[in-house]
């Protein structure tokens, strides 16, 4: 039987890959980019895939898309969460976030949250959500949207604390939460920076970067068979262990419930 997969940042790297997989597969495909260009590629390479147009670090946008994809797919199968950039200098959204926190952080919880419907209504549902978890990331609760002493590496590493506190606080009686870091994987890295450091970004990640067609199967894995644990976390295909105070997610999550409200009230 077809499924039904939700990929965000599914027209570049690996959400285009696993994009093209299922689409082979023939499951219906729903493919999530903020770039028409980037859903013409993505059309071109995968023709059964749908893409859907959509700013995902925008809450509002975001809320409107859940809604949307509710009405439209009773049941969803697999909701995968891929969509990233690097900013090498802190810009603010139109909502008043810093967008990599907006990005990495808020939209992964809404989509979450508001696909928590159709998720249930799957036989086996699965959240997979690709990010930097077991790298070591803090949340700073002083100054969450980093605007003093703004660092790119910082914001990531903080959304990447992020998604361990949100996949720890992700409540399900069916569907089952994947953090997993594919750790270093050749996509367009190196595309944020300005020469000549993008030409050296670029060929580091030629010689050292794991190829995307490697990385996507055991990821692929975890979609067609779902752990049977609540909450795994993986490392390049192993599973590893993951410490999260419990107090502290419920902190995170609190605190995301809060802003995104008082932002789309």
């Amino acid at each position: 039987m077809a499924r039904t997969i939700v990929i965000t940042g599914g027209t570049s790297g690996i959400g285009k890959a696993l994009a093209r997989r299922h689409t082979e597969l023939g499951d219906h495909v729903i493919a999530v980019g903020s770039s028409e260009e980037g859903g013409r590629r993505l059309r071109e390479e995968a023709p059964g895939a749908r893409f859907v147009r959509s700013d995902l670090s925008s809450l509002s946008q975001t809320r409107d898309l859940v809604e949307r994809l509710s009405s439209e797919h009773p049941a969803i199968d697999a909701l995968v969460l891929a969509a990233f950039r690097f900013n090498l200098a802190r810009t603010e959204t139109g909502e008043g976030f810093e967008h990599t926190f907006a990005l990495y952080v808020l939209n992964r919880w809404l989509m979450a949250e508001g696909l928590r419907g159709p998720l249930e209504n799957a036989p086996a549902p699965v959240i997979v959500n690709l990010c930097g978890a077991g790298q070591g990331g803090r949340i700073h609760w002083d100054d969450l949207q980093l605007k003093s002493g703004y660092r790119a590496l910082t914001a990531t590493m903080q959304g990447a604390r992020a998604g361990e506190l949100l996949g720890a606080a992700y409540r399900s009686e069916r569907t089952k939460y994947v953090l997993y870091n594919p750790v270093y994987v050749a996509t367009a890295l190196h595309e944020p920076f300005r020469q000549p450091l993008r030409g050296l970004v670029r060929l580091a990640s030629a010689i050292f970067a794991q190829p995307v067609a490697k990385a996507v199967p055991p990821i692929a894995a975890l979609i067609d068979h779902p752990p049977a644990e609540p909450l795994t976390t993986w490392k390049k295909g192993k599973p590893i262990d993951l410490t999260v105070d419990p107090d502290e997610a419920r902190r995170l999550e609190e605190t995301i419930r809060t802003l995104t409200h008082s932002a789309l009230s």
